[in-house]
């Protein structure tokens, strides 16, 4: 079994390099893939209340013989839940359905420009959780430069983390100049570029001649070439899969290694198109997802 080395937040925590991510895995298929990426050798998993399987990726927790303190669990906070005092209950609600006590990541799933203040408040609850010792780094999604600043400018706390898409058709690299300038880690969702074939827009990652060469020259797959690369260049990646040889796939990636002209080979990919929405645009009247109790 190959050990996932770790990444330093900014904060001393330590996260494992690469996650298991179930956003858009269906409930009934979340228990057996959290298992299955234990059982393989993940120790990090990252859920969200808006996936609404944060039951089942505890449940899934529960039916590993993996101990709690081995297991690094990220979820996110909600744009409905945002604001100081709603913010902490969405930690509870958080908390009770994975059944555990404390996180180990904590993160506001969007910015909310449009609501900047209720942001500011979320973002304080996390800084009270983070003091109070009940999550052991906080972080964002989804920021780009501008909401950035304007959290900075207010908050003591800089985030940890900033998880937001980045694959070699979308790279966010100004983003990245940002996030290391204040040391905050760019952990990348969507790693292998699904955002931009499950949308259907014809262009598969998977499918592009560059990466499938350099795939072909280390015996790998175009999805670990990806995996590797967002790896060497210093990122958290959190691949998602609920079918055990793909998860299984997707954690293989510790035994090559990337040559600089193949690194640069796979920079060269950008088309600067974004798969996700466009940040800016989430809104609580255009992105409203109201978050049950536990």
């Amino acid at each position: 079994m190959s050990t996932v080395p770790n990444l330093t937040l900014n904060n001393g925590v330590e996260l494992p390099a690469i996650g298991l991510g179930v956003f858009q895995t269906p409930p009934a298929e979340t228990i057996a893939a959290v298992q299955e990426a234990l059982r393989v050798g993940y120790r990090h998993i990252d859920t969200a209340a808006a996936y609404f399987n944060e039951k089942e990726v505890g449940e899934g927790i529960r039916r590993s013989d993996i101990a709690r303190g081995d297991i690094f669990i990220e979820t996110k906070i909600w744009i409905n839940d945002f604001g100081y005092d709603e913010t902490l209950h969405g930690f509870e609600k958080a908390t009770r359905k994975l059944g555990v006590e404390h996180l180990d990541l904590l993160i506001l799933h969007q910015p909310l420009p449009s609501a900047f203040d209720k942001t500011l408040g979320a973002y304080r609850a996390l800084e009270k959780l983070l003091a109070d010792g009940q999550v052991r780094a906080i972080g964002v999604s989804n920021f780009m430069p501008a909401h950035l600043e304007r959290l900075l400018a207010e908050v003591d706390v800089v985030p940890s983390v900033n998880q937001i898409e980045v694959h070699p058709f979308f790279q966010q690299t100004e983003l990245q100049r940002v996030h290391q300038q204040h040391g905050i880690l760019t952990q990348a969702w969507s790693p292998i570029g699904g955002i931009t074939f499950y949308r259907g827009n014809g262009k598969s990652s998977l499918e592009d001649p560059t990466i499938l060469e350099i795939a072909r020259m280390h015996g790998k797959s175009a999805a670990q070439v990806m995996l590797r690369w967002g790896l060497q260049h210093g990122r958290s990646v959190i691949p998602k899969s609920v079918k055990p040889a793909r998860i299984a796939e997707n954690f293989d990636v510790f035994d090559f290694e990337l040559t600089a002209d193949q690194l640069a080979a796979i920079d060269a990919l950008e088309t600067g198109v974004r798969g996700g929405p466009e940040p800016d645009n989430v809104t609580l009247e255009t992105f409203s997802r109201p978050i049950p109790e536990a």
